[in-house]
């Protein structure tokens, strides 16, 4: 049960639960990515049956559900050289050739990303107990930059199709709805044996939310109420020893939060004191038809971010393979 009126307490407790604080040694940058090694990698790639692939990737474009929290935009993208300047002839290039540019502006979490694991703190420590500020300054993440995953993040991929399992006639689970441990294992045994979680799994849990937006518009997408997991579930995560988890959704949470006062306490937990990878604002909607129409819900999954030298979080473009 949860004590609403206690975030403080019940953070505490759990992030002494869930630490994974010197398991991989004093200067690990990787945290969960430790769980996904060469022979998980390996086993994985022999899960690829039909070759049919499926990017979960949401768009990169203005008509994003940006807002401007905390600066967050949608992308700006601008040409530089266009079709309509090679038919001037003013690229000044020889013999006819002529050709297109562009450059894209946005901050790194705006679409489908990653939260590395200087992404957040818990009472100013970063992983593995390190003070945050000597992590993360003004020039970047120094130390657990994405740029460390970057060769990392390929295996195993799980979909958890939870609003499939418990939500409405859309598959989508209304906001507010906190997925608990005992959602997460009933999908897996309504599923059957292919969704069964383990060492080193990149778990995708689609909520429906985002294909609610796809029907109804935006909304409050970016930062408002949405279907996600629950604080509860840091025990699962942490004792199923996957190496990331991605959600539909815009904060992995479920949100409102299920203090009285608080914010995204269950990040507070497993990025800082688990390592946990977390995947936001994913796209699975087609492959869960695909998964839903075999019965199988395994496959092999993708999902490298931009190796941005210190940052703190990256887009990644998720490519599931059949």
């Amino acid at each position: 049960m949860i004590d609403r009126t206690d975030p403080e307490g019940a953070i505490a407790a759990a992030a002494a639960r869930v630490s994974n604080w010197g398991r991989w040694g004093d200067d690990d940058v990787r945290g969960t990515m430790n769980f996904l090694d060469a022979e998980k990698r390996r086993a994985a790639a022999a899960l690829i049956r039909t070759g049919e692939s499926f990017s979960l990737s949401q768009r990169f474009d203005m008509d994003g559900p940006q807002k401007g929290w905390r600066r967050r935009t949608n992308p700006v993208h601008t040409m530089l050289d266009t079709g309509t300047d090679a038919e001037a002839g003013v690229q000044g290039f020889p013999h006819g050739i002529g050709g297109a540019d562009d450059v894209i502006a946005m901050p790194l979490q705006c679409s489908t990303q990653w939260d590395g694991l200087g992404h957040i703190f818990d009472h100013g420590r970063a992983w593995n107990g390190r003070r945050a500020g000597e992590v993360v300054t003004g020039l970047g993440d120094g130390v657990t930059g994405i740029e460390t995953v970057a060769d990392v993040i390929a295996g195993r991929g799980v979909l958890l199709d939870v609003g499939r399992a418990f939500g409405d006639e859309h598959g989508e689970l209304p906001d507010g709805f906190a997925i608990t441990e005992e959602h997460l294992e009933a999908t897996i045994e309504r599923q059957g044996s292919s969704s069964a979680v383990g060492r080193g799994d990149i778990v995708v849990v689609r909520t429906g939310q985002y294909a609610r937006t796809r029907r109804l518009g935006w909304g409050d997408y970016a930062g408002g109420s949405a279907p996600g997991l629950s604080f509860t579930t840091a025990d699962w995560l942490h004792r199923s020893e996957i190496a990331a988890i991605a959600t539909d959704t815009w904060g992995f949470e479920v949100r409102p939060n299920e203090f009285d006062v608080s914010f995204q306490p269950l990040h507070q937990v497993v990025i800082p004191n688990m390592g946990l990878f977390i995947g936001e604002m994913w796209a699975p909607d087609e492959l869960a038809a695909a998964c839903a129409a075999d019965g199988v819900y395994d496959f092999f999954l993708t999902a490298a971010p931009l190796p941005v030298t210190g940052a703190v979080g990256s887009p990644v473009n998720p490519v599931a393979v059949r």
